[in-house]
């Protein structure tokens, strides 16, 4: 793997509170990388630490083979960098704050284009704080790549979002990836990180749980699947039951609630309705989510 960000044995303590510990992960060029976890796990403190905007306590850190404590300087105008809940002056213009962004690299992009390609030209006289909250997070972006970043820091990006907004927040980030950029991103939303990562590492309590692909996550830590049948065929119920790789089947009624091994139990459930002539009047599939990994993995349901 051709690494941008190795992080080793990273930690990070205020006071006696330890923020992270012991974290370890690489990012692959132009991959999407997630880091996610609840509210106070160490999300912000390891991504801004990997920033060079907090020194670690212990650990190495390397970003385009640059130390971000010795090399910031160097390393700043390689990255863009969006922090959580940033603001600007709710009376500067779009166009005044990515020409005043622009101003402090030495080979900034052009600012008009940047605009068009973020669906902003239109807004270039709006102040900021006339901007809705997705066009404040488009401008965010704007900023983060007006000096042509090779990687892209993106902090809780759609927190507080409408689904529009979201969506279309999402769409501008793979677009960055399409470009050749690789993205880090921080999130505490399971479906942003399931729809944009490549691969994600949950962290929680400062410490990593597990990493990889959202599909080998799922498949670890949740193999399991259910499928739902609504039939009023008589001994429905006992058929279901005897289906390979089933572990239990509920029924309320006419539901069947059928639960399984996740590899092959639609197939056997297919099969089975096949064979015994078992006329429905529906079928839904509940799949397990990167949600599901969540709640398995840490225990707990998202902490505000």
């Amino acid at each position: 793997m051709d690494a941008v960000i190795r992080v080793r044995d990273l930690r990070k303590t205020y006071g006696r509170t330890v923020a992270v510990d012991g974290v370890s992960f690489d990012v692959a060029r132009g991959e999407i990388f997630g880091l996610i976890g609840p509210n106070g796990a160490g999300k912000t403190t390891t991504m801004e630490c990997v920033e060079g905007l907090r020194a670690p306590d212990g650990g190495t850190i390397d970003v385009l083979g640059l130390d971000p404590v010795r090399d910031v300087r160097a390393l700043q105008e390689r990255i863009g960098v969006q922090l959580q809940e940033a603001q600007l002056q709710k009376r500067i213009t779009v166009r005044e704050a990515v020409d005043l962004w622009a101003a402090l690299y030495r080979a900034p992009v052009d600012g008009g284009r940047l605009l068009d390609q973020l669906g902003l030209r239109e807004k270039q006289h709006a102040w900021f704080m006339t901007l809705s909250g997705g066009q404040k997070q488009r401008l965010l972006i704007a900023l983060a790549l007006v000096n042509d970043p090779e990687v892209v820091f993106l902090d809780e990006l759609t927190t507080g979002l409408d689904p529009q907004a979201r969506r279309t927040i999402w769409e501008l980030v793979r677009g960055i990836r399409a470009r050749g950029k690789t993205v880090f991103l921080t999130t505490h939303l399971m479906e942003e990180a399931e729809r944009l990562c490549d691969r994600v590492a949950i962290i929680d309590r400062g410490r990593l749980v597990d990493l990889g692909t959202p599909a080998d996550l799922v498949r670890r830590h949740c193999p399991t699947a259910t499928v739902v049948i609504v039939t009023e065929a008589p001994g429905a119920a006992a058929a279901f039951a005897a289906i390979p790789g089933v572990t239990s089947v509920a029924h309320d009624g006419d539901t069947h609630t059928i639960r399984g091994a996740a590899g092959g139990l639609v197939t056997e459930v297919i099969r089975c309705l096949a064979a015994r002539r078992i006329d429905v009047r529906d079928v839904r599939t509940e799949l397990p989510t990167l949600e599901d990994v969540f709640l398995e993995t840490t225990g707990r349901a998202m902490r505000d």
